[in-house]
């Protein structure tokens, strides 16, 4: 049984360095965005194709530390960055209803799932839709009229043939996102992120998430959370090292009540990231849950309650 050591091979707390990435995005959104209309009905300053971030591995795990990503809630039984990785356990195994995607341990969907924003779609109440992240993931449709499981294919592919430049997920199913005159969207949220660009390198594997859309105050550190544990998952379960987690988002915004926040997050302090640790007694993908997640050394700032959320 490999070690965690040997699949994430983190330094010690005292060797990493704070990490300004996040910053840095958020700073560029502000300073070089333009103030758009958004579908939710709030204006959102949008900075096209924002600067990358990119976060090798062994400088910890990219949870943000200047707002709380593991607060004790007390309507919940789990953390943001719990939530986070339970939801992408819930996408890889295709689930697609709220009521799934809360046995994995996700409970952020209800507002995007209502009755309204269901019927609207011609969906069951609760239902994302088959345009959802999970269809794609786990049940993509073929012209031969069956699902292709694109994770199963990558973990195999890369097992096989770890040198193509070809190992690559997408969530968007595209007659099931489009919208415009005779046309009916069938998923209530188009997916936002998930494009995946996996590279092996000398046995080291870099996991690049493309993301279309990106509510950069609130969405977007629960995002790196969750990508990044799959790039620990990938790599245990093919062999490799979990060595960098590239994210770049292509419409990356903040909502015009959200500047706020933003401006104390800037004059916080960051601190070193955190240790993530992973069970490596699983060997097959899908059988992962946030259970099988360990924080620790995670130096924080106090959460900030008062960022809103655009529905």
């Amino acid at each position: 049984m490999p070690k965690f050591e040997d699949i994430v091979p983190m330094k010690p707390l005292s060797e990493r360095t704070p990490d300004d990435q996040y910053k840095n995005m958020l700073r560029d959104v502000l300073k070089n965005g333009e103030v758009a209309k958004s579908q939710q009905g709030v204006d959102a300053i949008t900075r096209m194709a924002s600067i990358p971030m990119r976060f090798k591995l062994e400088n910890g795990f990219p949870m943000i530390t200047e707002r709380n990503m593991a607060p004790q809630m007390s309507k919940l039984p789990v953390t943001i960055w719990e939530q986070a990785i339970g939801e992408i356990c819930a996408f890889i195994n295709g689930v697609r209803t709220v009521e799934e995607l809360e046995k994995f341990g996700c409970y952020w969907w209800d507002a995007w799932c209502t009755e309204e924003k269901c019927s609207k779609r011609g969906l069951e109440t609760g239902d994302i839709g088959p345009g959802s992240y999970g269809a794609a993931f786990h049940d993509f449709p073929t012209a031969e009229g069956t699902n292709f499981n694109q994770f199963q294919h990558i973990v195999e592919q890369i097992k096989e043939e770890p040198q193509l430049r070809t190992h690559f997920v997408s969530p968007w199913i595209p007659q099931y996102t489009g919208r415009g005159k005779g046309k009916q969207q069938k998923v209530t949220v188009c997916p936002c992120h998930g494009w995946l660009n996996i590279r092996i390198i000398n046995n080291n594997l870099t996991l690049h998430m493309m993301q279309r859309s990106g509510d950069t105050p609130i969405g977007v550190p629960s995002n790196m959370v969750q990508y990044a544990a799959l790039t620990m998952m990938l790599a245990h379960v093919t062999g490799t090292k979990a060595y960098e987690y590239v994210h770049t988002i292509s419409d990356a915004h903040i909502y015009v009540d959200q500047v706020p926040a933003v401006e104390k997050i800037l004059a916080r302090e960051s601190f070193p990231f955190p240790t993530m640790k992973i069970n490596t007694e699983k060997t097959n993908l899908f059988d992962f849950r946030k259970e099988d997640f360990e924080l620790s050394d995670y130096q924080t700032h106090p959460g900030i309650k008062s960022i809103p959320v655009a529905i």
